[in-house]
């Protein structure tokens, strides 16, 4: 799978910021534009892990196009 990210540098501290823009709350940073990269593929794949905790507030709906 691919994912659009997006990257900042955070111009005081020199480190950056990126998130998936698909993925809302997935986010991560690093001091370097690699580990950046690093960090947000890591928290992609934590993002779309299946949960086995049950949450009582959820529901499933199905689509049909």
């Amino acid at each position: 799978m691919k994912f659009r990210v997006v990257i900042e540098q955070d111009p005081e501290t020199g480190s950056y910021a990126v998130w998936c823009p698909e993925l809302p709350g997935c986010t991560s940073c690093g001091d370097t534009e690699e580990q950046a990269f690093a960090n947000i593929k890591e928290a992609i794949e934590l993002y779309l892990e299946p949960s086995d905790i049950p949450d009582q507030n959820s529901r499933f709906v199905e689509i049909t196009v």
